[in-house]
């Protein structure tokens, strides 16, 4: 197949997303597809068919410490001007078999790429547009998913969904509840994410996120094991733990080798795995998800799962979740891609 991957893009996710490509362009060529590799904002100023020939960028599959500089992106194109697609992106995406969203965040995960795409006609992996949009919406994930959880016994933690100026920070801080995470609404990879037990660091969790917006969900703070799960094509992978060295799995510890200890299975009773995975399944079918996903759960020292969010275009870097679950039920990286792939071209027929 002719199959255009599709990173980059002005999300503050976009340093890993461009990782995520790169891993995915490499396995999709080692498995006889043609593959192209594009950033989704600067494009490419030459032939965009020459980059299914192309070189992957080796420097492209590194993460730094910290989220990128999106004014110097920016400034980076060019052409410059508002269009998310650069030179040559839609061009080329028109002219594959498939595009696989290396995407992650805003515009990318939040179903506005996917929704161009079906007006184009072209195909592309993982979710549909409604689904990925209303995903990408913590408050409204939570509020759609609470009574479907419920009966299972798995709730959601207390939330509120803030929206406020610099002005409204001292009230917003002497009101919230304690401890609490404070959280921009439409964001992944934990960025702009804080955990917090005291008003200065409120305040301060707060003030970070008016960079985001200033629209942030605030959470009741649950003590307990990070537990995350994969679901594919409709069944739940073995659940992961995640236990970072210092902190919390912050932007860093999610994407320096070594920040975290990750262990699939997670070390958990069977009864406990079995709950996970019929709750990250429920998710995923209230929110008319497809292909593949990843649920966020905290879990306390009872065994109850409190379900937090879930993520429609799961990381696919060297250090993700996804692909450590899929392996630990036989299936290799490279055939991971290949099954999203295939779920996906049935997704898009059965969306027709």
């Amino acid at each position: 197949m002719k199959i255009v991957v599709l990173a980059g893009g002005l999300s503050p996710e976009r340093n890993v997303s461009l990782s995520s490509g790169c891993k995915v362009c490499a396995a999709l060529r080692e498995r006889g597809h043609e593959a192209a590799l594009i950033d989704m904002y600067l494009g490419t100023e030459g032939n965009p068919q020459a980059l299914f020939s192309a070189p992957i960028p080796e420097e492209l599959a590194k993460i730094g410490r910290q989220a990128p500089d999106l004014a110097a992106v920016k400034a980076s194109r060019p052409a410059g001007g508002a269009d998310q697609f650069g030179p040559g992106v839609l061009e080329l995406c028109r002219s594959a078999d498939m595009v696989f969203l290396g995407l992650h965040g805003t515009c990318g995960e939040d179903g506005r790429v996917q929704a161009a795409f079906d007006l184009m006609g072209i195909p592309y992996t993982g979710a549909g547009y409604l689904g990925s949009a209303i995903a990408m919406d913590k408050d409204l994930t939570k509020r759609i998913v609470a009574p479907f959880l419920e009966p299972l016994g798995v709730p959601t933690p207390q939330w509120e969904l803030v929206r406020y100026t610099a002005d409204d920070i001292p009230a917003l801080t002497q009101r919230l509840g304690l401890p609490c995470v404070v959280k921009p609404s439409a964001s992944g990879s934990s960025i702009g994410v804080s955990i917090v037990h005291n008003r200065e660091a409120l305040g301060a969790a707060l003030t970070h996120c008016l960079d985001f917006g200033g629209v942030c969900v605030v959470e009741q703070y649950i003590a307990g094991r990070e537990i995350q799960v994969g679901i594919l094509e409709d069944r739940a992978l073995p659940s992961i733990e995640i236990i970072p060295k210092t902190g919390f799995y912050d932007y860093e510890n999610k994407y320096q080798p070594g920040a975290a200890e990750e262990i699939t299975p997670a070390p958990i009773p069977e009864e406990w795995e079995k709950r996970l995975g019929e709750a990250a399944l429920t998710v995923f079918r209230s929110l008319g998800l497809s292909v593949y996903s990843r649920a966020d759960f905290i879990v306390t020292e009872d065994g109850t799962p409190w379900f937090l969010e879930i993520n429609t275009l799961p990381g696919m870097t060297p250090t993700s979740l996804l692909p450590q679950e899929a392996a630990a039920v036989g299936i290799s990286y490279g055939e991971l891609c290949e099954r999203i792939i295939q779920a996906s071209l049935k997704a898009r027929k059965t969306q027709r």
